[in-house]
């Protein structure tokens, strides 16, 4: 008699990755997860070790943001742990990361309960993630154990959010049982409140003088961005986009007017949005960050909201709506518009690069960087003066600005540049970094060492913590100084750079464009009170809550 021969638990997880689009996982080794790395190891997928847990989860959002998915497997405990800050980010910011951990043996757990690596009851650490993924599942059940693979996954794509998978590492070669495939179909849009949300809009649409788009960040996460730039053009339809959507559209389209942030926002971008009599914000969620520490200056009255699964136009709300429908009838339904665009500001000329001499700054910094941006550069940025001063960076493709700009977590950065240059091989990453955040996880830059990848990493080197000195200025806002430009002597395969002027960095800067082979860092020095306008617009708006006056 014939038998079937099933899948074991851990391949079928393994498969069911692949399938999904998830080429690579990020993570670092231990004893609980060996028997699902070395399923792994046999399987298509490629592990990429990291020198932290925390990093491997960086560099899995940053794989998400670019392929929509993403993965890391770690041991129970202490590996899982450590991710927490980073998948909290990854739930924040809403990228689809998937935490895999190993755990205690089944049987471990009900015969062994003083095993290491164990802080309380077992079912603590998924309780744990329960607070920060929109999905957890446990295998500890063959029966089962497919359909909870297949449900987590499903989750983790539907909702754009992280997902937690626990595996007992007696069961990574138990046989599973299939199951009839559980159909999770999408949300169905309400024709009717579909169809009046669009009349209503384009009504408005019909009667209004100065109409405009802000896009944000649901467009990216949800795919959205090629329906937006069709939209825009059909319409003739200016743009902005909010500092968490930057580059939901080519920041080179003549469309595009650049991020709008209340007081933080450049002159020009705050009057046109501001005057707007039409607003259409599409996919844009309404945070302290995106708001200007709540300085922008919207009229719900002149404003369509489209964000999730309703719209709300004026005073009028329109639930089970979902974002894609919305913007695709509204594509299908807007009438061409015969009048052009009106043409942008054209940027003031940059002035001629390098000045002789000249001490760097950050201005100088981030103008000579915009014009070295091609468009086979993903920009992917850390959080303080490095992320404010980076709104005036015009990135050539969509969705190829990457950084944690809700959450703000620092020490995204680097980390998540491996995993983007991972996830698209054809591009660069440019690594926009302070110092402090690059002591945090810039270890990863030995990994991007190791696999030969030719990213460039900028350390705005001010000596300290410049966001906080811009608050509450303190002897605690400073930090080791550490000769970023020497790591290669420590990292493996690197060139280095240290420039204190303009005519060092531009030396360094072609060097590390025309290194293909390696990673490159330029350790840029800048005075300590050297800021970006924006961050100084920020820090004026924050030393009243720090100091306790509002």
């Amino acid at each position: 008699m014939n038998t079937v021969k099933f899948d074991c638990i851990g391949q079928y997880l393994l498969e069911r990755l692949y399938a999904a689009g998830v080429k690579h996982v990020f993570g670092v080794p231990g004893d609980y997860v060996l028997g699902f790395y070395d399923l792994m190891d046999k399987s298509p997928i490629q592990h990429i070790g990291t020198t932290r847990e925390d990093t491997a989860a960086f560099a899995a959002d940053g794989y998400a943001r670019c392929l929509g998915l993403g993965a890391l497997a770690v041991t129970y405990g202490v590996g899982a742990l450590n991710t927490v800050n980073a998948v909290a980010g990854a739930f924040a910011e809403s990228s689809p990361v998937i935490v895999i951990s190993g755990a205690p043996g089944v049987r471990e757990q009900r015969d062994d309960p003083l095993i290491h690596h164990r802080f309380g009851p077992f079912n603590f650490q998924r309780e744990i993630f329960e607070r920060i993924t929109c999905a957890t599942a446990v295998l500890n059940d063959p029966v089962i154990a497919f359909r909870q693979i297949d449900h987590v996954i499903a989750a983790a794509r539907r909702h754009c959010k992280p997902v937690y998978i626990e595996i007992p590492r007696d069961l990574v070669l138990r046989e599973g049982y299939p199951m009839p495939t559980e159909a999770h179909e999408p949300l169905a849009s309400d024709p009717a409140a579909l169809s009046e949300a669009v009349a209503e809009t384009l009504a408005l649409l019909g009667k209004s003088v100065s109409p405009m788009v802000m896009a944000g960040i649901e467009l990216h996460r949800r795919g959205l961005q090629n329906q937006l730039v069709e939209l825009i053009e059909r319409a003739n339809l200016p743009v902005t986009a909010t500092l968490t959507g930057k580059s939901v559209i080519g920041e080179r389209h003549p469309a595009y007017l650049g991020i709008y942030e209340g007081a933080m926002s450049s002159e020009h971008t705050r009057y046109v949005v501001e005057q707007s009599d039409l607003l259409l914000m599409l996919g844009v969620t309404l945070n302290e960050v995106d708001t200007g520490i709540y300085t922008a200056k919207l009229d719900p009255r002149h404003t369509v909201r489209a964000a999730l699964n309703e719209v709300v136009v004026s005073a009028h709300r329109y639930p089970r709506v979902a974002l894609a429908d919305y913007l695709s009838a509204l594509v299908a339904a807007v009438k061409p518009a015969q009048a052009a665009i009106p043409p942008r500001p054209a940027r003031a000329p940059a002035s001629s690069f390098p000045s002789a001499d000249q001490a760097i700054t950050c201005g100088r910094l981030i103008e000579r960087i915009n014009q070295a941006l091609g468009p086979e550069i993903i920009v992917v940025c850390d959080v303080g003066d490095c992320l404010f001063a980076a709104i005036d960076l015009q990135v050539h493709g969509q969705s190829e600005f990457l950084a944690s700009g809700f959450y703000t977590t620092m020490g995204f950065a680097v980390p998540a540049a491996l995993g983007a240059q991972v996830a698209r091989p054809g591009h660069r990453a440019l690594i926009l970094v302070g110092d402090g955040a690059f002591q945090m996880t810039g270890t990863e830059l030995s990994t991007q060492a190791r696999l030969g990848l030719d990213s460039i990493v900028i350390v705005f080197n001010n000596r300290g913590y410049s966001t906080e000195r811009c608050i509450l200025e303190g002897p605690f806002n400073d930090i080791a100084g550490w000769r970023f430009d020497r790591l290669g002597e420590l990292f493996g395969p690197l060139q280095g750079f240290d420039v204190t002027t303009e005519q060092e960095f531009e030396s360094a800067l072609l060097q590390s464009l025309a290194c293909r082979d390696r990673p490159s860092i330029i350790n840029v020095h800048l005075a300590s009170d050297d800021t970006s306008a924006a961050m100084r617009r920020l820090a004026e708006h924050l030393k009243s809550k720090v100091q306790g006056e509002d």
